[in-house]
């Protein structure tokens, strides 16, 4: 499947519009309309960019879209090698610093052609947008990037924390088998390079992976890699949105909200959670090693004091 995407102006859009029945309900955040056109999704976003996805979206974007120049897309890369023009294979994680939720790794495979496609859909450090926005680009780039998205509960979280592994060790094991798994899903013969967001210097990776290391001499890894590499960026984006997802779902079954990161609002409402459900059920939803844990138990002693 091919996917392009180009910024169109209010009144061709208009007449894209009246040309096709589009659907206008029930749409992800940020897309307006959407339709199938011989086979393809047409999709158009407040943005004004359009895109087409399907077998030979080339052609049929250039029948319906005429010869528009795409966005010049802007390079933020700061390292001695621009990822952005090869076909690299990008890793992150989310949820490694939170009390509540899973840890959430993906792997995502970016071509020299689809780098260009994901900047012009918005896709960028993932710190820098919003959940709502990162669940839009997410619901979007997962349909056409082969990715490996895994997820460790806070049960497993927790079982192999006592069993004596660091944190650092399920995420290096985590990226590592999410890098296989789509290697697995590409022409390795394609593939320029693998770019690891920097959690862990790469002996200390290689050390703590459960298999020999993926294609060395191919691997890289980079501090602050979402600015460095769209494919680390389309991966932060897809394991942030899985995190997200998941971290509403705790809220629904809680039916009481629970916050991110690991500060004393925290704290305060593992101590509600304590003293509504148990600290059993506080365990299942959060990683038992982190310091809230010991603070909410406090709170709550105290409160009963």
């Amino acid at each position: 499947m091919s996917t392009v995407v180009k910024i169109m102006n209010q009144e061709d859009i208009n007449t894209l519009l009246k040309r096709f029945s589009f659907e206008k309900t029930g749409l992800p955040n940020g897309m307006t309309a959407r339709t199938k056109v011989q086979g393809h999704t047409i999709s158009i976003y407040q943005s004004k960019k359009v895109m087409i996805q399907g077998k030979d979206a080339e052609t049929l974007g250039a029948e319906l879209l005429g010869d528009l120049p795409n966005k010049p897309a802007v390079s933020t890369v700061t390292s001695a090698l621009d990822y952005d023009h090869f076909n690299c294979i990008g890793s992150d994680e989310a949820g490694s610093g939170d009390y509540f939720g899973p840890l959430t790794v993906c792997a995502a495979y970016v071509s020299k052609e689809h780098a260009l496609i994901l900047k012009e859909l918005g896709v960028m450090d993932s710190k820098k947008l919003n959940d709502a926005t990162i669940c839009q680009l997410a619901e979007n780039i997962i349909t056409f990037l082969p990715h490996s998205l895994l997820v460790l509960d806070n049960v497993k979280y927790n079982e192999r924390k006592a069993a004596g592994w660091s944190q650092v060790k399920m995420k290096a094991v985590l990226h590592n088998q999410a890098i296989i798994n789509v290697l697995n899903k590409i022409d390795e013969e394609t593939l320029d390079y693998i770019v690891i967001d920097q959690f862990a210097v790469e002996p200390v990776y290689n050390r703590y992976i459960l298999t020999p290391p993926t294609l060395p001499m191919k691997t890289k890894f980079e501090t602050k890699g979402e600015s460095k590499s769209i494919a680390i960026a389309a991966a932060s984006i897809i394991s942030r949105y899985a995190f997200v997802k998941h971290m509403d779902a705790i809220e629904k079954d809680l039916t009481m909200d629970v916050y991110k990161g690991a500060s004393a609002k925290v704290d305060l409402q593992a101590a509600k959670i304590i003293q509504r459900y148990g600290v059993n059920r506080l365990d299942n939803i959060t990683k038992k090693d982190f310091k809230n844990r010991a603070k909410a138990l406090n709170l709550v002693e105290r409160k009963r004091s």
